[in-house]
């Protein structure tokens, strides 16, 4: 969270080295070799409360860079200690993507956030919820997870895992879901947040090999 009255601005690369190769659906953009450069800025409005816009482009494998839409979001975490205990929060995110990234455009996203630190380790859970408002019947649920540990020189290594669960309605079956675990670095050089990760696939829906790369800076 940023401080009231100032701006930050993340951006988030991704590159996807193995990965579907064949659309989903008729228009889709497979993600095999596509890069995603995704600029998010946001502003803090209260200590607890911070209102955030994602805009979407891609780099595809033919060399096109196209812009895929924007997302608004609205950030809410509760006070608590900055270095040791629970946290918890609230993410609410609204947007038009375009259809070669999402097969339902209009899309909203509500995620619950929890985390514990103690004695120099991390863990923290997303729950999502994504849900089309084109059809009120398309609304899935993933269940993402860290666990770092702080190394010391403020660095902390850890493991993500990215785990799609299906429809709220219909959850599962898993094996046929994307499942995917990083392995990642989080740490700040001249006042420059850095989450860099390596992905690998642990289903076959899943990317097998994504490399992400997050820089942030609170202004």
């Amino acid at each position: 969270m940023t401080q009231p009255g100032r701006f930050g601005l993340d951006v988030h690369n991704n590159y996807v080295f193995s990965g579907r190769a064949t659309p989903d659906y008729s228009g889709e953009q497979p993600p095999s070799h596509v890069y995603r450069l995704t600029p998010e800025l946001y502003y803090g409005v209260l200590d607890e409360l911070e209102l955030g816009m994602y805009l979407l482009t891609t780099h595809s494998a033919a060399g096109e860079t196209r812009y895929d839409g924007a997302k608004v979001r609205l950030k809410f975490i509760a006070p608590h200690a900055a270095d040791r205990g629970a946290f918890w929060g609230l993410n609410f995110e609204l947007g038009k993507t375009a259809e070669r990234v999402s097969g339902y455009p209009w899309n909203m996203e509500l995620k619950g956030i929890y985390g514990y630190r103690a004695s120099g380790w991390l863990f923290a859970a997303n729950l999502n919820i994504d849900r089309s408002l084109a059809r009120a019947d398309v609304a899935t649920v993933e269940l993402d997870t860290k666990l770092a540990r702080d190394v010391g020189h403020g660095i902390e290594l850890g493991a993500e895992l990215y785990d799609e669960l299906g429809r709220v309605t219909d959850p599962g079956p898993l094996p046929q879901r994307s499942q995917a675990a990083y392995a990642v670095l989080d740490t700040e050089i001249g006042g420059i947040e850095i989450n860099a990760g390596l992905g690998w696939g642990l289903t076959h829906a899943a990317d097998h090999l994504v490399l992400k790369f997050i820089l942030g800076h609170r202004f």
